[in-house]
């Protein structure tokens, strides 16, 4: 059995209302986008949507659907201080499955059919030794840090092909599956050997920033357009 997890807090320091306004003409924006997916996957036994703004739990307690809880989250783990780490913690005493899907409603191109195929790819790895799982992103190219490369040594070549650079693997936020056992012995979203599950640069796209909601806006309109045309 295996809950999705869906953190909203009150405020945005960047993007002001991000969880709830408008997003493409889509009245709800990026919570209504989100719950309609995790909805549609058949493999997610329930929803529990943690939020301290009064406008998102109203606005989830109008959906019917029986999968959908709604934790009231105390102010002091929904403030713009409060850590991820602190948040973790928490999740244990609100969720009662066996298995926990935390996932976010700024990752909008991860649908129906990736978490499918991201529960799958969680419980066949844990066949193979793996304890969690989390969404990434593969960055194959020139990384540096302030003085000099991370992912190839200049002295064996200055500009290597970048297929011929050792990958490094951003955590995109899209998704982390874990047990609940594993929040409570080590107060983290994932355990001590996390699968990580390489998407497309596009389901990685983590809307953090004003142009990330634009752009993300921009390519929801475009994907649609296009299906209707079909």
């Amino acid at each position: 059995m295996i809950t999705a997890f869906l953190p909203c807090r009150k405020g945005s320091q960047r993007i002001a209302d991000k969880n709830i306004k408008d997003f493409a003409n889509i009245k709800g924006g990026l919570l209504s986008i989100k719950l309609n997916q995790l909805k549609k996957c058949t493999l997610i036994n329930s929803i529990v949507v943690s939020s301290n703004d009064e406008r998102i739990l109203e606005l989830v307690s109008i959906d019917k659907d029986s999968r959908i809880i709604i934790d009231e989250r105390p102010d002091y783990l929904g403030s713009s201080s409060t850590t991820t780490d602190e948040l973790i913690r928490y999740v244990p005493s609100i969720v009662h499955d066996e298995h926990i899907l935390w996932t976010h409603v700024t990752s909008p191109f991860i649908n129906e059919h990736d978490y499918q195929k991201i529960i799958e790819a969680y419980f066949f790895n844990m066949q193979q030794g793996y304890d969690s799982l989390m969404t990434a992103h593969k960055l194959q190219g020139f990384i540096w840090n302030e003085t000099s490369p991370i992912s190839y040594n200049r002295d064996e070549l200055k500009w290597p092909m970048t297929q011929n650079i050792k990958p490094f693997f951003e955590i995109d936020s899209g998704a982390f599956v874990s047990s609940a056992n594993n929040y409570k012995e080590f107060s983290d979203r994932i355990g001590k050997h996390p699968f990580i599950y390489i998407q497309e640069k596009m389901k990685s796209l983590d809307i953090d920033w004003p142009d990330d909601f634009l752009l993300a806006e921009e390519i929801w309109k475009f994907q649609n357009s296009h299906c209707n045309l079909k």
